[in-house]
Formats: structure tokens, C-alpha cells, sequence
């Protein structure tokens, strides 16, 4: 009869054992749920690993956050870079398009120019008003004689001979400039 209350203790103590264990087991179940709840990477790797061991460390978890911060930096200055580039881009093709529309109003200014050289005095206000309309946008006129002459702005067509630095002696026909970019060089008679 000794040997079964001994038996009995024996047992009792095994069953505590068992729900003390299964009480861990429940606590790490949950202390995993919640963390699985708060980061759905750390749910994929529970998932992945049922073992707690072979959960990754807080500073491999703490590394790679970093990594994914700074792939997220570096993406965000990217498409920064990008939208800078296309409002460039697009403020370039709109200056663009302006300049063709005017070189194409050149030869109407070129007209009215030799209409007032042949006195048409009725011609003025239209080509004042076209000149001084398209001038408020950018345009400038090279038509400056006396001025050091410059193979970017002027095209010599006739030569004077002189001494020293070469200068416009006469404009014969006049040269453009929109916002800094020559559309048409002044074609020029230049001495020296």
C-alpha cells in the first residue's frame, strides 16, 4: 500500500508538469501570435519556422529594417531626380516649340523691315507691334553696327578691308535671338 500513494504523488506531479508546460507552450504561442499581429514579415517567418530558435535576432530584424529604409531613401531621391528631369524636359520642349513658331514669323519681321526701307510708312505700327509683342516673349534683334564681330551671332557675307579687330561695318540683313539662343545670325559686311 506504500507504493500507491507514492504512485498517485508520482502522477499528480507528471499532470502539473504537463499543464506548466503546456502553459509555456501557450505563452510562446502567444508572445509569437502578437508578434506576427504587429509585422507581417516576422508572421512570414513564424510561419515559415515554427521553432522559436530559429527566429531571427532583434539585430538581424533591426539590420534589415535599415536596409529596407534605405532602399526606400534611395528609390524616393530617384523619383525626385526623375521629376526634376521631366519639368526640365518639358519646360525645354515648350521653348522649343515657341522658338520654331518664331523663326516662322521671321521672314513676315523681314518683310515689313524692307517695306519701311522702301518707305512705307503705313507698315510701321504693324511690324513695331509684331516686333514689340515678340520681344516681350524673348526676342532680341543683332542688328548693331560698329559692334565686335562674332561668328556665333553674325554670318559674314561681304568683306572691307581695316585695321585692327574685326567690326560690323553694315547689317544687311537682320539676326535674332530667342531667350538667349541665336535663331537666325545677322548676315553682315564686316571691316577689318
Amino acid at each position: 500500500m506504500s507504493d500507491e500513494p507514492a504512485a498517485g504523488l508520482a502522477e499528480e506531479e507528471s499532470a502539473v508538469d504537463a499543464r506548466a508546460g503546456g502553459e509555456l507552450a501557450d505563452e510562446e504561442t502567444a508572445e509569437r501570435q502578437i508578434d506576427a499581429e504587429a509585422d507581417p514579415v516576422v508572421a512570414e517567418q513564424i510561419e515559415a519556422s515554427p521553432n522559436p530558435e530559429e527566429l531571427p535576432s532583434v539585430e538581424e530584424l533591426l539590420a534589415q529594417r535599415d536596409g529596407y529604409l534605405n532602399d526606400l531613401q534611395r528609390v524616393t531621391a530617384e523619383f525626385a531626380n526623375y521629376r526634376r528631369k521631366a519639368a526640365e524636359r518639358q519646360q525645354e520642349t515648350v521653348a522649343m516649340a515657341a522658338a520654331d513658331i518664331v523663326e516662322k514669323v521671321l521672314p513676315v519681321l523681314d518683310a515689313c523691315d524692307a517695306a519701311v526701307a522702301q518707305g512705307a510708312t503705313d507698315v510701321v505700327p504693324i511690324r513695331d507691334a509684331l516686333f514689340g509683342a515678340l520681344e516681350k516673349e524673348g526676342l532680341a534683334k543683332l542688328d548693331d553696327p560698329g559692334a565686335s564681330f562674332d561668328p556665333t551671332c553674325h554670318e559674314a557675307v561681304a568683306h572691307e578691308p581695316g585695321e585692327g579687330e574685326a567690326v560690323i561695318a553694315e547689317v544687311l540683313r537682320a539676326g535674332y535671338e530667342w531667350n538667349s539662343r541665336v535663331l537666325r545670325p545677322a548676315m553682315v559686311k564686316v571691316r577689318g
